[in-house]
């Protein structure tokens, strides 16, 4: 069962434009020019990529035999039941359309909860498969999101609903085994629920002024009409977030800005209402979390675009010593329920997420799955490096470069700027079949965080606000120039691409200078003043922190239409390939349409290739192979 008390992820502006919920963007066919091959390096398809197998989840069940895993081997993500020495896998569903995304086993048996969509459209239900096979929606209805919280300690679980007023999340309780539910919190206040007690008495909640000033309150549930205490009072902007409660329910640990850059954990003890440093580091500390039997606390710090995993064993505070492992991040830790067993996946530039049970205090962990295609050599896979260059005013931006293996400074090779969602998001070491494939084929690519990125401070975070499209598209410019100054880099062919966000500044760049040969454009923004004005009834809660980032679209729209692309189509010069879901609620179909309509006036090439079943971001594995193939032909053709 779900043993780590993670707390939910709350909805937050920077999750608005982020690229998507896909593992990865897609891959392709052909190969570049053979003058830049090296005879001995292998080049393989976008197949042969996405014959890579993605996996989500590893919760362990209670009688410790086996793990809830979700697989898109079948070209759509499915649940798994996996034996833990990985040789058995029962398949638990069979769609065939919508992607199946694991919560957790059942605390008592092998019944599980999952969450779809339908079509991409993010519109989540809960379901319960039984043992018997037969699945009930617990959410059912239209236009309505749920979130599954947590589990409560008679086996009844907490759910997250919009239904009531589709601007906001009501908690109900739901009985374990006959799924009848009671209202628990009517959240007429508008906050985002972050987590719940252990024992069910508190729930913590986030309310937003500003992308830059937030705070945590507690609301003790135990009362007729719920109290409210206020965590984290302050002056100025500081940004909070929750990371979990204590077992014991006596303490919630959460994450201020306050004395630092970064995010630093807080223990308040709810008693005294007093409030100690509980854990720092020199990077945001991302979680915490604690196995169900308390012995061990979980922490994982985003260290320059890299997750760091440490284990504690709280008795002796001592951290826990792994067994040797491949290089790569340590994701999605889980025990079981006795704490003898730790599931986890490691995941690096160069290798797929490869899942692993370890029995703690023995010599070795066992890896379970094979995640990359077999007829792929990872030694041509390309680990990134991390550099830093200066960009228009002297701030230094952090980027991942990687350099194909067939580059030198006399076979020099073409270029991408790849440009991350968000706009608070950060590109990260770790897997994506989509840089791996286009690094394979001859095509170096800079993964830049841009000022406005997270991971580097509040300070850079906040660089960009009400500047995007500027300040921002300037650091993208700068990752040129950087790109040129390398001399196995072909500066006369560099293009720019990104997804969401990423697709906003992609087009910003083609419109708003004449840097870049060519731009992908993947689900991007190109009309502020309708993105802004369009945005789903569920972030209503950080309504005004989205405006204080990018814009009000009734104050602003003067400076919004004036860094909206779709308006200046007759700037784009330079060939762009436009990539869309047709059920995408936050960059509407409409945006890339006129956008492509626009180009075409101009007489520019433009390419575009919608997907009428996916959303904002692309999770079958068929539309992300033709993604790819469509980047590559693009490339080729144009770059």
């Amino acid at each position: 069962m779900k043993t780590m008390s993670y707390p939910l992820l709350a909805l937050t502006a920077g999750l608005l434009l982020a690229c998507g919920k896909a593992p990865e963007a897609p891959a392709s066919t052909a190969t570049p020019a053979a003058a830049t091959t090296p005879a001995k390096l292998s080049q393989y398809t976008p197949e042969q990529f996405y014959a890579t197998k993605s996996y989500l989840g590893n919760d362990i069940n209670v009688s410790g035999d086996a793990m809830l895993v979700a697989s898109d081997e079948t070209g759509v993500f499915n649940l798994y039941k996996v034996s833990m020495d990985g040789k058995n896998w029962q398949a638990l569903t069979q769609s065939t359309t919508d992607a199946i995304m694991p919560v957790s086993w059942f605390p008592q048996d092998d019944r599980v909860l999952y969450s779809a969509d339908q079509g991409g459209n993010e519109l989540d239900h809960l379901y319960v498969r039984e043992l018997d096979g037969s699945v009930k929606d617990l959410t059912p209805g239209d236009k309505l999101k749920a979130m599954f919280v947590d589990w409560a300690a008679d086996g009844s679980f907490y759910v997250l609903t919009n239904e009531r007023d589709a601007k906001f999340f009501d908690l109900y309780k739901y009985d374990g085994k006959s799924y009848q539910r009671s209202l628990v919190y009517q959240n007429d206040a508008g906050y985002d629920v972050a987590g719940i007690s252990p024992d069910g008495r508190y729930l913590a909640a986030i309310k937003s002024r500003t992308n830059a000033d937030n705070n945590v309150h507690l609301i003790d549930l135990s009362v007729e009409k719920p109290t409210e205490t206020l965590v984290t009072p302050h002056q100025g902007n500081i940004t909070h977030q929750v990371y979990s409660f204590s077992r014991d329910s006596k303490t919630l640990i959460f994450g201020t800005d306050e004395q630092s850059e970064f995010s630093q954990a807080m223990a308040f003890d709810i008693a005294s209402g007093k409030a100690t440093l509980f854990s720092k580091a020199d990077w945001d500390i991302m979680y915490i979390g604690f196995s169900k039997d308390n012995k061990f606390r979980v922490e994982g710090v985003n260290a320059d675009a890299a997750t760091k995993v440490t284990i504690v064993d709280q008795q002796s505070g001592q951290p826990l010593t792994l067994p040797a492992l491949p290089a790569g991040d340590l994701r999605s830790v889980e025990f079981s329920d006795d704490g003898k067993t730790l599931s986890f996946y490691l995941n690096a530039d160069n290798s797929p997420s490869n899942l692993y049970v370890w029995a703690i205090g023995s010599p070795k962990a066992e890896r379970l799955t094979q995640a990359l295609d077999k007829a792929i050599d990872e030694s041509v896979l390309v680990v990134s490096e991390v550099v830093r260059f200066p960009s228009f005013d002297g701030l230094l931006i952090p980027a991942l470069l990687y350099k194909p293996k067939q580059a030198t400074n006399t076979a020099q090779v073409p270029a991408l700027l790849w440009i991350h969602g968000g706009p608070g998001g950060q590109s990260r070491t770790g897997y994506s079949a989509s840089i791996q494939h286009l690094v394979n084929q001859g095509y170096a690519v800079l993964a830049v965080n841009n000022r406005g990125s997270s991971g580097y401070g509040k300070t850079f975070f906040h660089l960009d606000d009400l500047k995007h499209g500027e300040h921002d598209l300037q650091d993208i410019v700068f990752g040129k120039k950087y790109l040129q100054s390398l001399d196995w880099i072909a500066d006369d062919r560099i293009g720019v691409m990104g997804g969401s966000y990423g697709g906003y500044l992609t087009m910003a760049a083609m419109a708003f200078t004449d840097e870049f040969k060519v731009g992908i454009n993947i689900f991007g923004v190109t009309n502020w003043v309708r993105t802004l004005e369009s945005i789903p009834p569920w972030w209503e809660s950080f309504r005004e922190s989205l405006y204080a980032e990018l814009g009000d679209p009734t104050k602003d729209g003067e400076r919004l239409r004036r860094i909206s692309p779709v308006f200046h189509g007759d700037k784009v010069k330079k060939p762009v390939l436009v990539v869309q879901g047709a059920n995408d609620p936050r960059v509407l179909q409409v945006e890339s349409d006129e956008m492509v309509a626009a180009i075409k006036k101009n007489g520019v090439p433009v390419e575009y290739v919608l997907f009428p079943d996916e959303g904002h971001g692309f999770v079958k594995k068929a539309n992300r192979i033709s993604a790819q193939q469509a980047y590559l032909k693009f490339l080729q053709t144009y770059l």
